[in-house]
């Protein structure tokens, strides 16, 4: 009778380390979380190699904190410069482009501001002329920092205005936001298109090339954290990276609008 119950013992716990190696965790985007991208993408991945893929999704320089601390076996982010970083420093393998869309800002319809156009420096310099309400996220993510290279390359002394907010918080967060105070907000298009509570937001700036937004994978470094499970996140770079995977993207759309473009084989 002991037998069969350390046999049993043992089979269960091969079984529950068989499941655990079978789930990775992985450290992305609000946009890619919030713009419906993982719902499409996972089950795929899944299909195809039997994976889990557990997402937590924070800001790009949070998610890649999670991989510095080895909180993370894959990341999945917008800001090459962090990026490239991080590989630097050794808490990542290596880094590979996966897909893009693209940053507009969008506002009210009445535009008090007189931003509409192509130029987002422009735009913002209109902003803060006007003291016009703008939010923020202030939250460290890839959309934060590229906002704040706008900001920069409109003049490194030019104040936001009297109406700047940050709310430290997600996409759709600072969307509903803007959408309830008639703010003007930077955001990802994959988000902006999945958003539902648009009022009488509208897109007023977008075309303007410093407005590209790249993603990148990137596996977190065994050397650094030897328990990560390094193989199925491997896998999971390999596989979103692979034609199938990135066909997989490119048929994500939102009412016949395709939301990211895959360029990983370029």
């Amino acid at each position: 009778m002991k037998l069969l119950k350390s046999l049993w013992c043992a089979a269960a716990l091969l079984a529950c380390t068989a499941a655990s190696a079978q789930t990775i965790v992985m450290a992305s985007t609000t946009s890619t979380e919030q713009s419906g991208l993982f719902g499409h993408l996972l089950p795929e991945f899944k299909k195809a190699t039997g994976v889990d893929v557990k997402v937590v999704a924070v800001g790009t320089g949070q998610a890649i904190d999670m991989g510095r601390r080895g909180d993370a076996d894959v990341l999945f982010v917008h800001d090459q410069v962090a990026e490239e970083k991080v590989v630097a420093e050794g808490f990542a393998i290596q880094r590979f482009a996966v897909m893009y869309n693209d940053f507009v800002l969008v506002g009210p319809a009445a535009d008090a501001a007189k931003v509409k156009g192509k130029d987002i420096v422009e735009a913002l310099k209109k902003v803060s002329a006007a003291n016009a309400a703008f939010i923020s996220r202030g939250d460290k993510s890839g959309t934060h920092a590229a906002e704040l290279r706008y900001w920069k390359a409109a003049g490194d002394t030019l104040p936001k205005g009297s109406g700047y907010r940050e709310c430290g918080c997600g996409m759709g967060p600072a969307l509903n936001m803007a959408a309830a105070t008639g703010a003007y907000v930077l955001t990802d298009r994959g988000t902006w298109l999945s958003f539902k509570n648009r009022g009488d937001m509208t897109v007023l700036v977008e075309g303007d090339t410093r407005l590209f937004n790249q993603y990148g994978v990137m596996a977190v470094n065994p050397a650094k954290h030897p328990h990560v499970k390094v193989a199925d996140a491997q896998k999971f770079v390999d596989w979103v990276k692979s034609p199938a995977g990135q066909a997989v993207i490119a048929g994500y759309k939102i009412e016949g609008q395709q939301l990211f473009f895959p360029n990983a084989l370029r």
